[in-house]
């Protein structure tokens, strides 16, 4: 979810362009090389890859990366924690609400009970909707 809200927002939280890293890089046993001093817990953004592009937490047991190796981009993140709380949020969110927004309903009534939900940009109400004003601190014009 993290890799999708990033791309929302076009903010990987890389500001410094020395921790944008291009060429060749592999993936073997689930772990990435070179990984340019990635730290236990920290966040990184994998680009150009066949089966691993998205955003990635280094020493996670359960992110686990599948072998390849490619020609691409790493970009060593930093995430601010009130993000990454805003971000378990939004997963909750979208775990609570998704059966309703995926519905092609928007009201329905019987024996005495009526349900509507509210419309957003497209429709129905999305995370997108629900958490804009939030995000908007953080949105970028461009990555």
């Amino acid at each position: 979810m993290l890799s999708e809200i990033c791309f929302e927002i076009k903010n990987y939280f890389c500001r410094n362009p020395k921790d944008k890293h291009f060429g060749d890089f592999k993936i073997e046993n689930g772990v990435i090389s070179p990984s340019y001093d990635l730290k236990n817990g920290q966040y990184y953004r994998i680009y150009g890859s066949v089966f691993n592009d998205g955003v990635h937490k280094f020493g996670d047991t359960e992110d686990v990366l599948t072998d390849e190796e490619f020609n691409g981009s790493v970009w060593l993140m930093k995430v601010p924690q009130d993000f990454l709380n805003l971000a378990t949020e939004i997963e909750d969110w979208c775990k609570t609400y998704s059966e309703k927004v995926s519905s092609p309903y928007q009201s329905e009534s019987f024996g005495g009970y009526s349900y509507s939900k509210a419309s957003g940009s497209k429709g129905n109400i999305t995370w997108q909707d629900a958490f804009a004003t939030r995000l908007s601190m953080y949105r970028r014009i461009r990555l």
